[in-house]
């Protein structure tokens, strides 16, 4: 068996291809119209971008995604979930804010935008998923009383996930703080004192007070601490890194399963869009935008966020890699393009997304 991805390819020689109308008809031949049925409440899960990142996707190809559900019936809007590190998304006033200064208003996007688990993170619903993990996970409120969904994805690489596509935007971004806290609870960041210049930097951003500069070299508490991976991003000498020989599944699996828990009752309803563009080596949660690791490849569609994800890691790692991003020296060594980013293997959660019936690897891609 294989899934349909749908892909419109960027590039365009008249109006009438531009993105814009691309997205429109790539959103009708995916089928993601049939998701939606008149009056429903649709989230489209988004990332606002923390600030100082610029490479989230842009809010005017946001527009069609949330015209085309107009268009089919439904009544769109913005949604994401507040952060568990303390940046510029960590309750809804910030995230607001953060949004609208990232262009997501409704007079841009044509929808209101909301912030899927409250004020301060704890509007929750447990979901009982009954696998490896968990047997329940603890999912944004807002997501789980919306009738339809539709994952729309900056594809990316992550430090921790490796890939930041449909499965980290829908499992990761729908958990509520305590579900992300779950999620991370593996993670164990180690400090080279080599690198570490004793900056404090990572203490000041930690919200377990888990780190503490001693002697002019950062130590951390792994009793306190909970992996949320804050001290990774906040790092500037690189010194903090996470031990990867078993972090990395664990992780990964545990994004698959809050994703099992957001699908959980909404079959059929949720259509999932991945942006290949700006394909960064971090995060948009990152205040930074580096160097992409590829030209621009397109937008891709399907029903099936495991085919999705594999697809856009395929045509990522097949495209000729950018001699100006930080990759270079991995993808000299022989790593593929997105390991060469993060130095993990990205493909845990596409071959657990497998096993627990989330979707498929094996897809078929259909140009529009």
């Amino acid at each position: 068996m294989t899934s349909e991805v749908f892909i419109a390819r960027l590039g365009a020689k008249k109006g009438s291809e531009n993105t814009i109308n691309k997205l429109t008809k790539l959103f009708k031949e995916a089928g993601l119209d049939g998701c939606v049925t008149k009056d429903d409440l649709v989230a489209i899960k988004v990332h606002f971008g923390e600030t100082g990142n610029t490479t989230f996707v842009n809010p005017i190809l946001i527009r069609p995604i949330v015209d085309s559900v107009a268009k089919a019936g439904g009544r769109p809007f913005l949604t994401d979930t507040n952060t568990l590190y303390f940046g510029t998304r960590s309750n809804a006033v910030d995230h607001l804010n953060t949004a609208h200064a990232h262009g997501f208003l409704p007079s841009v996007v044509g929808a209101p935008v909301i912030i899927a688990d409250g004020l301060i993170g704890k509007n929750d619903t447990e979901v009982e998923v009954n696998l490896k993990h968990f047997k329940h996970v603890k999912l944004a409120s807002a997501a789980v009383q919306s009738d339809s969904i539709i994952v729309a994805s900056h594809f990316k690489c992550h430090i921790v996930g490796g890939i930041g596509g449909a499965i980290k935007n829908m499992g990761m971004g729908f958990g509520t703080r305590a579900g992300k806290q779950q999620m991370h609870s593996d993670m164990k960041p180690l400090v080279d004192e080599s690198a570490c210049v004793g900056c404090g930097t990572c203490a000041k951003w930690c919200p377990q007070s888990a780190i503490t500069v001693i002697k002019g070299k950062a130590v951390i508490d792994h009793e306190k601490c909970y992996g949320c991976g804050e001290c990774l991003i906040t790092c500037g000498p690189r010194a903090i890194n996470i031990r990867w020989d078993s972090d990395a599944r664990s992780m990964q699996e545990k994004m698959v399963e809050y994703c099992m828990g957001v699908t959980k009752g909404k079959f059929g309803k949720i259509g999932y869009i991945n942006f290949v563009m700006n394909v960064t080596p971090h995060c948009d949660c990152a205040g930074w935008s580096d160097i992409p690791i590829v030209d621009d490849i397109g937008i891709l569609a399907s029903k099936d966020p495991v085919a999705i994800d594999q697809a856009s890691a395929d045509l990522v790692n097949s495209a000729k890699a950018n001699p100006l991003s930080c990759t270079t020296e991995g993808v000299e060594k022989g790593m593929d393009n997105i390991r060469a980013a993060n130095d993990l293997d990205w493909s845990f959660q596409l071959a657990y997304g497998e096993e627990v019936g989330l979707g498929l690897r094996k897809y078929k891609i259909i140009d529009i």
